[in-house]
């Protein structure tokens, strides 16, 4: 039973108090009142109690439509929170399904035919590595051949400046052509795949080998600007494709190692231009245009073995949409029929990217959740090319020959350098899966600031003491060694990290399109390295590198900053980090699926809470 309201209880209490004394005065008979002006005052009174009675059972009758909305809403409420606990439920099945896959994928192997596809397919960063060492040795001879050229051409000497700086543009126009190559990269390896843009671009190689290779034939060195253009393109493709099908065929637990695979053939490709451009070998007026026109040979031997090799099995399934396809690749590459675990991972990849699945380079660039991963991307190839090591690659033989080595000695501690190269390339093949990509990209970037800073010391302390002979030559070898162990850091981080974590950073549809941008900045900064050193050699002299240790310690603090750690994260992950906002603790902490789902639910039960208690309260004041 409901009871009165206070005010009301009072009302009738005074009321009967009320009619209670009228009655007595008119039993008493103490005044003389008309019986009829009393009863009209007590059916007065009445009329209003009615009134009171009446407003009394409205009220009651609106509390109880509260009440009966308030357990309508209850019952929403647990009916809401019924499904809660159901997608709660579903979420762990998925999250627990995922963690398997991801653990089976973990536990995928290296096989032969996965072996032999990454061999032909990292053919054409070997042709990268080979382009950017072979003009290094032969400078001297090809700076004779176009003094020879033009006193054949014009009948008077051309002056050291001005071959200078020919044979800059030699030097730097492979890199014009880099970022050309690079730039067209994502929608070459669109239109016609990761393999099929690799097998076109080996035409470019052949017709720019073959134009360098026929330059002094020739007699015309504006042949060998144009060859070095063409392979220059070439490089550029290669540098975009050649880590975009790796990181697309590797395992998840092996994509590290196999990425820095990449670097190891540049690094190769060095060291056999380095020790095929010695004196004894092609580094002579008769050599040098066959050591250049060598170029071909990683060409031609790339046509013969990647048409074995399926194409992407990730451009298959999520852009071509050929899941048979893709599944047919996978079963070669993994040597197993059970490719289901990979299926799966491409389509959950697929699932995060739909919203970008034909995004382009401006919409990758407006895209806030991209934006993060792209500058992240462009940084990296930033801390590879303006860290100073294209320097040591270009003019190692003059920069040996500066420090007080003698021609021969410089050429061989050239060739050091590419052996230490090869060396530690193979090194960082099994600590990038073990260590992970971040912390050796900063052990990296701080050995290399370390020795530059050291670099720069020999070369004053050589100045200060210059006519003390001891003091010359023992200071050209702490020059050398330091340049080598700058060397051996490059090779350990920023040599191999940059073009692999680009790859890693994106999903299937932004991938190319943040590719071709990350090379076409890496090709960029590589050219203004390769056209500025010399100047900043003359105006900076002593003090040459000490621009690379400021870039140096700019990129080791970024790194530790905003890089993320790829390291065992599917494509699916490493976008999901991103999405939520780059923070490292959500990094370590994320889960593949429900997140966003959990979020939501958990929004929508407090805002529920929060309603059922503003109704109860309601209902409480009007009792």
């Amino acid at each position: 039973m409901v009871s009165l309201p206070p005010s009301l209880q009072k009302q009738v209490s005074v009321m009967s108090m009320n009619l209670s004394a009228k009655l007595d005065e008119l039993q008493r008979g103490d005044r003389q009142l008309e019986t009829t002006v009393a009863l009209c005052e007590i059916r007065t009174q009445l009329q209003e109690l009615t009134k009171s009675v009446e407003s009394c059972q409205s009220e009651v009758s609106e509390v109880k439509r509260d009440m009966v909305t308030i357990k309508q809403e209850l019952d929403t409420v647990q009916q809401v929170k019924e499904e809660i606990e159901e997608l709660r439920e579903y979420v762990n099945r998925l999250e627990e399904h995922s963690h398997r896959r991801k653990l089976r994928l973990l536990e995928q192997g290296l096989t032969l035919f996965l072996s032999y596809a990454i061999l032909a397919a990292v053919l054409g960063m070997l042709q990268f590595g080979y382009n950017t060492g072979v003009i290094n040795a032969p400078e001297v001879n090809i700076e004779n051949f176009m003094k020879d050229v033009y006193k054949d051409r014009y009948g008077e000497d051309i002056s050291d400046d001005s071959v200078k700086t020919l044979y800059s543009v030699a030097v730097s126009i492979f890199a014009i052509g880099g970022m050309v190559g690079g730039f067209s990269g994502g929608t070459i390896a669109n239109r016609f795949g990761r393999k099929g843009g690799l097998l076109l671009n080996n035409v470019l190689g052949i017709v720019g080998a073959c134009l360098m290779g026929f330059t002094k034939l020739a007699e015309s060195y504006e042949m060998l600007f144009f060859g070095r253009f063409i392979i220059g393109v070439n490089c550029g493709l290669n540098t975009s494709l050649v880590p975009m099908y790796i990181s697309e065929i590797a395992p998840l637990n092996l994509r590290g190692g196999l990425g820095t695979v990449n670097q190891l053939a540049v690094t190769v490709g060095l060291l056999v231009s380095q020790v095929l451009g010695i004196e004894q070998i092609l580094g002579t007026n008769e050599g040098w245009p066959v050591l250049l026109g060598l170029a071909i040979c990683p060409a031609i031997l790339q046509l013969l073995l990647l048409p074995v090799c399926p194409e992407s099995p990730r451009y298959l399934l999520i852009t071509k949409q050929w899941e048979e396809e893709a599944r047919k690749a996978l079963r070669r590459l993994r040597a197993s029929n059970q490719v289901e675990e990979d299926i799966e991972e491409m389509r959950a990849e697929e699932r995060a990217q739909q919203a970008e699945s034909t995004i382009s380079m401006t919409e990758l660039i407006c895209s806030p959740t991209l934006r993060a991963p792209l500058v992240i991307g462009v940084v990296m190839q930033l801390s590879q090319q303006l860290s100073g090591i294209n320097a040591v690659f270009y003019y190692s033989t003059n920069l040996f020959t500066s420090s007080g080595l003698t021609d021969e000695s410089a050429k061989f501690a050239t060739i050091g350098i590419g052996a230490i190269m090869v060396c530690m390339t193979l090194v960082s093949i099994p600590l990038m899966d073990r260590t992970g990509r971040r912390t050796l990209h900063l052990y990296g970037l701080g050995g290399m600031f370390i020795f530059s800073i050291f670099i720069t010391i020999s070369f004053l302390i050589k100045e200060f003491f210059g006519y003390v002979q001891e003091m010359i030559d023992w200071m050209s070898y702490i020059s050398v060694v330091s340049t080598l162990c700058f060397v051996v850091f490059f090779a350990v981080g920023p040599g191999s990290i940059p073009w692999m974590i680009t790859a890693e950073l994106f999903s299937q549809g932004p991938r190319p399109a943040a590719m071709s941008i990350a090379v076409l900045v890496n090709w960029m900064a590589n050219f203004l390295v390769g056209i500025g050193f010399p100047s900043m050699k003359s105006s900076l002299e002593n003090y040459t590198f000490l621009p690379f240790s400021a870039f140096l310690a700019i990129f080791w603090i970024f790194t530790y900053k905003k890089v993320p750690e790829t390291k065992n994260k599917t494509f699916e992950e490493i976008l999901a980090l991103f999405r939520h906002g780059n923070d490292r603790s959500s990094l370590r902490d994320s889960r593949l699926y429900g997140e966003e789902e959990l979020a939501t639910n958990s929004s929508k039960e407090t805002v529920l809470s929060d309603a059922t208690t503003a109704n109860h309260t309601h209902a409480t004041d009007k009792l």
